[in-house]
C-alpha cells in the first residue's frame, strides 16, 4: 500500500485530506504539531506522531523510519508562533528562519520543502485527492451578488492578486470600491473581524490564489469558520477563486450564508 506523510497543521484540512487519501487506498502517516493540530486527527490516520515546534526536525527521521517518500503539508501553523521561543529551540527551524531572506509564507514553506526534497522526500500538492473541495465557477448560494457587489468583487480580485504577488496575503475586504482591509499574518478570520469593525458591515471579502501559487502549500481555504466570521461582521458577500480555493464544510457553510443573507460566488 502506498504511504503518504502529512505534516498536519490546524483546523479540518488535515482530516479531510486524510479521508480523501484513504478513499484512494493510501496509508497516511501524520506528524501533528502540538498546540495547532486537532487531537481528533488520530482517529483518521494510520499512525500519528506529536511534535512541538522545538522538536520539529525530528519529522525527517520519523518519515524515513516509516518508509514515507511523498509528503503533504496540510493546514496552517499559527503565524504568531514564528515569533515564539520554541522555534529557536529547534536547530533546523532556527537555522532555517535565520538564514532566509525574509519571513514571507512562500519563503518559509519553500525552504522547508527544499530541505525535505534534499533529504530524499517528494513534497506533493496539498490539493491531491481534493478536487471535490475546489468549486467551479458560479454562485454557490441561491442569492447571487448584486451589481454593486460585483463591482467590488472585480475591484477586489485584481487587488488581491497584487498582494498575492507580493506574498503579503491572499484576501482583501472591499466596500463601495474602497479597500477596507488587507490580509497579512493575522489570517482571514481576524481580517474579517477588523473589516467589520472598520466598515460597519456590508463589505465583500475576496480571496484568491497567488499569481505564482505553489500548490504544495499555503493554498487558500475557506469554510464554516469563515462564514461564521462573515456573519458576525455583517458582511454581504464572499468571492473566491474558482478551482483554486479549497471550500471546507461547503454544505453547512452555504446553509449558514443563506440564512445570513451572504452571497457566495466562485469567480
Amino acid at each position: 500500500m502506498e504511504k503518504i506523510g502529512v505534516i498536519a497543521g490546524n483546523r479540518r484540512f488535515p482530516i479531510l485530506f486524510t479521508q480523501a487519501a484513504k478513499a484512494h487506498g493510501v496509508s497516511v502517516i501524520a506528524v501533528a504539531i502540538k498546540g495547532d493540530t486537532t487531537p481528533s486527527l488520530k482517529k483518521y490516520v494510520d499512525k500519528i506522531y506529536w511534535l512541538g515546534l522545538r522538536e520539529f526536525s525530528r519529522l525527517f527521521d520519523i518519515f524515513k523510519e516509516e518508509g514515507v517518500v511523498k509528503i503533504v503539508m496540510a493546514g496552517q501553523i499559527s503565524p504568531y508562533r514564528l515569533f515564539s521561543k520554541e522555534v529557536q529551540e529547534d536547530p533546523l527551524l532556527r537555522e532555517l528562519l535565520d538564514g532566509i531572506e525574509n519571513k514571507k509564507a512562500d519563503t518559509i514553506f519553500g525552504e522547508i520543502s527544499r530541505r525535505l526534497e534534499e533529504a530524499g522526500f517528494s513534497v506533493i500538492d496539498s490539493t491531491t485527492y481534493m478536487n471535490a473541495y475546489l468549486p467551479n465557477k458560479g454562485s454557490l448560494t441561491d442569492r447571487e451578488p448584486t451589481f454593486k457587489e460585483w463591482e467590488d468583487i472585480y475591484f477586489g480580485f485584481d487587488l488581491a492578486k497584487e498582494i498575492g504577488l507580493l506574498d503579503i496575503g491572499q484576501t482583501v475586504a472591499v466596500k463601495n470600491k474602497s479597500v477596507v482591509a488587507v490580509e497579512a499574518l493575522e489570517g482571514t478570520d481576524n481580517l474579517i473581524r477588523r473589516a467589520g469593525s472598520i466598515s460597519r458591515g456590508g463589505f465583500t471579502l475576496v480571496k484568491v490564489s497567488k499569481p505564482k501559487q505553489d500548490m504544495r502549500f499555503d493554498v487558500p481555504v475557506v469554510g464554516l469558520n469563515t462564514v461564521r466570521a462573515l456573519r458576525a461582521a455583517h458582511a454581504s458577500c464572499l468571492a473566491i477563486e474558482a478551482k483554486k480555493t479549497l471550500f471546507i464544510d461547503r454544505e453547512a457553510s452555504v446553509k449558514l450564508a443563506q440564512k445570513a443573507g451572504i452571497a457566495i460566488v466562485a469567480v
